[in-house]
């Protein structure tokens, strides 16, 4: 068995499961426009989220998850950037902020388990630094670049309500993708 994370709380095998536990919410619904609450304390249910949301991530071949994406209103976001390294633990963010964000600006092609199949290109800094609680709920602070940085930054976009979508710059290339894997233009909210 892999073990994903060093601590008791949060365990949870680096496997695809048959059935997901939660359901991602797609494009066009309205729960994923909600901004999500900070959490006030760290409890099992908490945990348990945080359990749910990897097996989901997981069983979806996703390495980001935000809480808004399974309809839960909370600031708790998900992320493994090498899902198929047993050994290493994912990062889980409880109400994380950018403190700080580079002005090299990179852009990268992005995907969403909200807009499945889907892949556009999308600007954002190069690096960020962002301060977090972890599932302990001890604060941490992390400096992030590269494909770690643009997931952090891509999750905390869901918990204000905003998908990267919204930041697409080629508004033809974006609609002609929507609608080729079945999604409406008009769910979009153009941040560009």
């Amino acid at each position: 068995m892999s073990i994903t994370s060093m601590t008791a709380e949060v365990l949870v095998e680096k496997k695809k499961l048959a059935k997901a536990p939660l359901d991602i919410h797609r494009l066009g619904d309205r729960v994923l426009r909600q901004p999500a609450k900070r959490v006030a304390k760290i409890d099992a249910e908490i945990k348990q989220l945080i359990r749910e949301m990897l097996r989901t991530m997981y069983s979806s071949d996703g390495i980001g998850l935000a809480a808004p994406q399974v309809a839960i209103h909370k600031q708790v976001i998900v992320v493994d950037c090498d899902p198929e390294e047993a050994t290493k633990p994912p990062l889980v963010l409880i109400n994380p902020t950018i403190t700080q964000a580079s002005r090299d600006i990179t852009v990268t092609q992005e995907g969403c388990l909200s807009i499945p199949g889907v892949y556009l290109d999308v600007k954002r800094p190069a690096a960020v630094e962002v301060s977090y609680k972890d599932e302990h709920g001890r604060p941490q602070r992390l400096s992030a670049t590269g494909l770690l940085a643009c997931c952090i930054q891509h999750e905390i976009d869901h918990l204000n309500g905003v998908l990267f979508v919204d930041r697409v710059e080629n508004a033809l290339l974006l609609n002609q993708e929507l609608t080729k894997h079945g999604f409406s233009g008009k769910a979009v909210k153009s941040l560009v």
